[in-house]
């Protein structure tokens, strides 16, 4: 089974009115960085802040009556499991969604909140399948796939008709591959466009799932990932002949790109984006030079990151840049020394945002202690100055930088 460029105009005239026509803008920071023209389509804008409620409301809309008297069902721990409840809840029909055990809670009432019935099953994806098996089985409910549909790769499809129709000076288009729908369909819509379009997919170097089925290398998936949204071991099989045929390359991103995009996006566009929605970004900052002087549309497909997340990427970009910096001083432990590292500091115009006193190591004299200070500063060039000033304070032993949050 495959989809073609009719199917994806059907979709989205199904969904039209439905799911907004989300906006493409002009990545100022970004092209300045690359010498590209950067466009970014705002998936982050949709009712769920992803880009699935297009192929999951297509799906929908295309059951028949008994098949929505009966139900649909999902298997989704993210995205999908959202866009599926939320539009479900839209058309009367009734969702179930099968979420593992050790699913963050946040993420479970959110599902909820949309309208579906949330089942939580087995500790990992392969034993909460075995219970969605079983539902189906035993409810006849109709299962909406996340990936591996033609009706869902359809709807995510619209994506490239609003692209090329608000921006057809676009030349290339940068799209990350989970299980593959994403790509899919926009691949088969651009094509039929723009037949000269370039078409790149952007996948982790811990899930090259995707590039291993084309290139039938059998590479191993695994290990954690902030970009958990496309961290798929499996892609869909309709996806591998669409992408053999219609992509023309897949560009591998580490975990160190994917956290650099997420915090490049929020601090230089002021745009939020989780992980797997950041990944187009990503490649791109990964090889700048490549992408000089084209025009690239790039898919910012969720925007869906936990808070706490959130807090520890902006401590350890901060961190990088040496706004944040923690020093550990040996000192002398007598009465005054806290007193003038703290004078010297503030004389330094540093910030002191924590400070921890610690006398029992064993690798510090009996006479010393160990004092762990984490200041802000303007910079990497202020951060230099003030610990070169600190090494040369009679009363310090030695001076060494650690990283923030270490």
């Amino acid at each position: 089974m495959t989809i073609t460029f009719e199917d994806i105009k059907r979709a989205s005239g199904a969904i039209s009115g439905k799911v907004p026509h989300t906006p493409l803008v002009r990545a100022a920071s970004l092209s300045d960085r690359t010498g590209a023209n950067v466009m970014l389509k705002l998936e982050t804008l949709q009712t769920t802040n992803a880009f699935k409620v297009r192929g999951a409301l297509n799906k929908l809309l295309s059951l028949t009556p008994d098949e929505r008297r009966r139900g649909v069902i999902a298997l989704s721990a993210g995205n999908h499991a959202q866009a599926v409840a939320y539009h479900a809840t839209q058309l009367g029909i009734t969702a179930t969604i099968v979420m593992p055990e050790t699913t963050p809670w946040t993420k479970v009432e959110r599902t909820r909140n949309f309208g579906a019935t949330v089942e939580l099953a087995g500790e990992t994806l392969a034993e909460a399948r075995d219970h969605l098996n079983r539902l189906i089985e035993d409810r006849g409910l109709v299962l909406v796939h996340p990936y591996n549909d033609p009706l869902v790769m359809a709807g995510q499809g619209t994506i490239a008709l609003e692209m090329l129709a608000d921006a057809p000076e676009l030349d290339t288009l940068i799209i990350p591959i989970g299980g593959g729908g994403l790509i899919s369909g926009m691949a088969v819509a651009a094509r039929k466009i723009k037949p000269d379009m370039e078409i790149i997919g952007v996948e982790l170097e811990r899930y090259p799932s995707m590039h291993a089925a084309l290139n039938e290398t059998g590479a191993e998936s695994g290990g954690s990932t902030l970009a958990e949204g496309i961290a798929v071991r499996d892609v869909g099989d309709f996806a591998v002949e669409i992408c053999r045929s219609c992509v023309d390359d897949i560009v591998l991103i580490s975990e160190a790109a994917v956290e650099n995009a997420v915090a490049t996006l929020l601090s230089q566009e002021k745009l939020l984006a989780e992980g797997a929605g950041a990944a187009g970004v990503a490649a791109v900052l990964q090889d700048p030079a490549r992408w000089k002087g084209k025009n690239l549309g790039l898919v910012i497909c969720g925007g869906n990151l936990d808070q706490r997340m959130l807090a520890s990427l902006i401590v350890r970009e901060l961190g990088r840049d040496k706004r944040v910096v923690s020093l550990r001083f040996r000192i002398e432990d007598r009465p005054g020394v806290l007193g003038l590292i703290s004078s010297a500091l503030g004389e330094q115009k540093a910030n002191i945002l924590e400070v921890h006193h610690q006398r029992n190591f064993l690798d510090v004299p009996a006479k010393g202690a160990v004092l762990e200070i984490t200041i802000e500063t303007r910079g990497p060039d202020h951060a230099d100055q003030i610990i070169a000033f600190m090494r040369e304070q009679p009363y310090i032993a030695k001076v060494s930088q650690f990283g923030a949050g270490e």
